[in-house]
């Protein structure tokens, strides 16, 4: 071999599992699509209200339920307020809950699914009764008893909806732990003096990230729902404070969903446009992670 060939780089650094991945991702267009959605709905709740300049929650009973104008681009609510700066707001509260709980849910199940999958016995049987109870119970009602009882505010929110979302995530990671416990390298560590701990944080958990993040990303498109719902039938965020479900509260009323159709289709729209963005990149995750797919 020629000295030349002996200094050129390894062909491995090239073609490493995270960049095939990454070119997986990049190759599923409605996941690029989504990821770039997502990021422009994330930088328009962010920077929006510096740039708009406007109050989401001034009230103007001389400019109630206008339609959109160059003073009010969206047009005002029922309270004068200016429709486009409370999208913007909500934007704020709907993707912190939605982010928020789902990583609640994600890192409970996580934590609890590791534990199972890999003492296994009496610990799994009972984590694995639980999940099946929690699974018994429909999500929305649980959670509307839950912020019934509890009040209506953002952190009441995010740990009803992260409290009753884990199962999904725990019986992932359960799955794939109970696959992972038995294998050589585990057995290796644990031959070698590695404790518990260290062999659940260090080897367990990272081999199971992958599949997570594709979890993850759907549990954040089921709780941005979840705020919504709730937000739409007044038990979400206090008022005034703007989400996108409360804003959608506007259309209870036939007039509004004929003759003012800018009190509810900027919600209704910027709704479904983040959910099936969440989707399309959750999608581009799985397959992303799948070895298979050259």
């Amino acid at each position: 071999m020629t000295q030349e060939s002996s200094t050129r780089p390894p062909a491995a650094n090239a073609t490493s599992p995270g960049r095939l991945a990454l070119k997986r991702f990049v190759r599923h267009r409605l996941a690029l699509g989504g990821t770039i959605v997502l990021l422009a709905i994330i930088i328009m709740t962010v920077l929006g209200p510096f740039l708009l300049g406007i109050d989401p929650n001034a009230v103007d009973p001389s400019q109630i339920r206008k339609p959109p104008s160059d003073t009010h681009l969206l047009g005002t609510d029922s309270a004068g307020r200016d429709v486009l700066a409370r999208l913007i707001a909500g934007g704020q509260v709907s993707l912190l809950v939605g982010l928020t709980a789902a990583l609640t849910a994600t890192l409970i199940g996580l934590l609890l699914g590791a534990v199972a999958g890999f003492f296994g016995g009496w610990v799994d049987s009972i984590l694995s009764r639980v999940t099946d109870v929690v699974l018994s119970f429909p999500t929305l009602i649980v959670v509307i008893i839950i912020v019934a009882f509890a009040g209506p505010s953002i952190p009441t929110l995010i740990l009803a909806v992260g409290l009753f979302e884990w199962p999904t995530a725990f019986r992932l990671v359960r799955g794939l732990t109970l696959s992972l416990r038995d294998q050589d390298s585990i057995r290796a560590v644990r031959g070698l003096g590695a404790g518990t701990p260290r062999i659940l944080f260090k080897h367990v958990m990272p081999a199971v990230f992958a599949p997570l993040t594709v979890v993850a990303t759907l549990l954040v498109a089921q709780a941005i729902l979840l705020e919504a719902g709730l937000s739409f039938l007044g038990l979400g965020v206090p008022a005034p404070t703007a989400s996108w479900g409360s804003m959608l509260n506007e259309a209870q009323s036939f007039t509004v969903l004929q003759e003012m159709p800018w009190l509810w289709i900027p919600a209704g729209s910027i709704i479904a446009l983040t959910v099936l963005a969440v989707n399309f990149i959750g999608d581009g995750l799985r397959d992303a992670s799948d070895p298979r797919r050259t």
